[in-house]
């Protein structure tokens, strides 16, 4: 399909978080922006009369529309930071200089310190983060050194150091916020124990330490300190929302490929990541044209190499759903839990937001394509000697053996035809007979279809196991129609197609479209048959309580639910409001009748 249009583009965003990028006419990035709905902050450039002359000039000269879609806002605006410092777009401008977002390091010391910084260094620290507010790092800072003293010296407290005494204790010592391990007085053990609890609260699980806060706000409270208990409630409130771990920044992974397939009968769709010092920096989907029958692994590997290729990757890992063979120089990880996983999942996530984006492209460019092509699959899958362009399913309803009823429903082209739904109440079986019910219905159905001489369906799909569709059999035999209308049944349990004459059942791919489409014309014809067995129940039961009122006919009961529409408007209604629809005599029957 050839690349569709501006508007096209717009009509077909998701409305999901990600990062959005501007491409010109000769493919070169203009702008990356984040958004917490991708459709709708990107359809506001194109119907806002904008006040700047240098956003109205971007805007003409877009062309193309990119974006990645991630799980959160706060994804949303790291992946912006990595793009922007990574490609410096013409028309960004707040994010180009060298800054970035802070993280809070645990140094690799003996007796680590733990602060905020800009910058990451691989020196065996551990870094959390980044984080997109430095009010949060400053709170978790100060949760911290409120909860736990920790030096704040860079000494380098060796042992033998320690031992010969080249260190004193700073005034931080004495006002209570370090115990002196620069002089021996706190062992290492005692102190990374502290790191410990430190390491669990930068996870995010800090459920001991916001019971304490909340303890001192109650505290502060109770004191009538409100100006205190308020800011340990902001604390709280920012603690609460924080976020410990993003999927978009990792420092724990270095510079790798992802990549994700998801696929269908006619095309693969590879998702591919790239990741440079634990960032993303670029997302590429690539929609693959099957020839014949090929696997997964198949279409990944090709992809894989023409990806990598394609932009010139020499990343030596790379992580996938499931091995391929990329040869020696190149490591091949197929993770299963934790960031690697879930990196993987933000990848084929991608890829199925482009697979749904290029179906509604194809039904707003070619609207029959679509369509077509599920015909074309159904006739292969179901074994048909034709497309079924006319389908009909038909469903038995009798809960609890009450008012048989049974209903038709009709596809044309694979879309609901709801003018052609047709219901039926059962008049020559008596109770619950679903096989004699579904005989009677499609008699009648095809008999009054031939007789009016309407098109016929090139396929009839009967809710049920082998009795029913033996059932229906007998009636085609009757109307002479077996042989010229494919039949099937499709029994509940475990979604078995039978067909006619053969005792084993065909089973379909769980996620073949063929079997989603008999699976859309079962529900619709049980929903159809309740809808219809529901409507007779309730209005037999309304109308055999008004029939009990002795005087009382049927034309007047047609003209009270007329007027009143419920029973228990009638039964709460006044001999003034009865007695213009029914007449003075009959009003009094139905009072005294609810009085008793």
């Amino acid at each position: 399909m050839s690349k569709p249009t501006l508007e096209i583009q717009l009509q077909t965003l998701p409305h999901q978080p990600g990062v959005y990028q501007y491409f010109d006419a000769n493919d070169k990035i203009l702008y990356v922006g984040k958004a917490k709905d991708l459709k709708k902050r990107v359809s506001s450039y194109f119907t806002k009369n904008h006040d700047y002359g240098k956003t109205r000039v971007l805007v003409k000269k877009i062309v193309t529309i990119k974006h990645i879609v991630v799980e959160t806002e706060t994804d949303a605006l790291l992946l912006e930071n990595n793009l922007i410092k990574t490609y410096q777009p013409r028309y960004n401008v707040l994010l180009k200089d060298d800054k970035s977002y802070p993280w809070i390091c645990i140094k690799k010391e003996r007796f680590p310190r733990v602060f905020s910084t800009r910058r990451v260094f691989k020196d065996g620290s551990e870094y959390f983060g980044p984080y997109t507010s430095m009010k949060t790092v400053k709170t978790l800072l100060d949760l911290i050194k409120g909860l736990y003293l920790l030096r704040t010296c860079n000494y380098d407290l060796a042992q033998d150091k320690i031992d010969a005494g080249k260190f004193k204790v700073c005034l931080e010592y004495h006002l209570g916020n370090c115990k002196g391990p620069c002089e021996g007085y706190q062992s290492a053990e005692d102190y990374h124990q502290n790191i410990a609890a430190i390491r669990e609260i930068l996870k995010g699980n800090f459920k001991d330490s916001l019971s304490q806060f909340k303890n001192q706000m109650r505290e502060h409270a109770d004191a009538m300190e409100f100006e205190d208990a308020q800011r340990i409630k902001e604390k709280i409130d920012i603690l609460e929302n924080y976020q410990a771990k993003s999927t978009v920044v990792n420092p724990k992974i270095s510079n790798v490929d992802v990549f994700s397939i998801v696929s269908d009968e006619e095309y693969g769709y590879v998702n591919f990541l790239q990741l440079s010092y634990g960032s993303i920096i670029r997302s590429h989907t690539l929609e693959i044209k099957k020839k014949l029958d090929e696997t997964d692994e198949v279409l990944l590997q090709l992809a894989i190499t023409e990806i990598r290729q394609r932009f010139h990757s020499t990343s030596k890992e790379v992580y996938v759903p499931f091995k391929v063979d990329l040869g020696e120089d190149v490591k091949v990880s197929t993770p299963k839990l934790g960031d690697k996983k879930r990196l993987l999942d933000l990848s084929e996530r991608n890829a199925k937001y482009y697979r749904m984006e290029r179906f509604k492209q194809v039904k707003i460019i070619d609207p029959d394509r679509h369509a077509n092509r599920i015909m074309a699959q159904m006739k292969i899958d179901l074994r048909l000697s034709e497309e079924p362009r006319h389908i009909e399913c038909f469903d038995n309803s009798n809960i609890q053996g009450t008012n048989p009823v049974a209903a038709c429903v009709v596809f044309k082209d694979g879309k609901p035809s709801k003018k052609d739904y047709r219901h039926f109440n059962i008049k020559t079986v008596v109770g619950a007979d679903d096989f004699a019910s579904m005989e009677e219905v499609v008699y009648r159905r095809y008999k009054r279809l031939l007789e009016e001489e309407q098109p016929l369906p090139q396929l009839i799909i009967i809710d049920g196991g082998k009795g029913q569709l033996s059932s229906a059999l007998k009636s085609l035999d009757l109307l002479n129609l077996r042989g010229k209308i494919a039949i099937i049944g499709i029994a509940k349990r475990l979604e078995e197609l039978f067909y006619p004459d053969d005792p084993i059942p065909l089973y379909l791919d769980k996620k073949s479209e063929t079997l989603k489409v008999i699976q859309q014309l079962r529900n619709e014809a049980h929903r159809f048959g309740i809808e219809h067995h529901r409507n007779r129940r309730s209005k037999g039961a309304l109308t055999t309580e008004l029939e009990l009122i002795s005087g009382i006919g049927e034309q007047s009961i047609v003209d009270l639910m007329t007027h009143f529409k419920t029973v228990k408007r009638i039964s709460n209604a006044t001999f003034d409001e009865l007695t213009p629809v029914i007449g003075a005599s009959r009003a009094k029957k139905i009072l005294e009748y609810y009085k008793k």
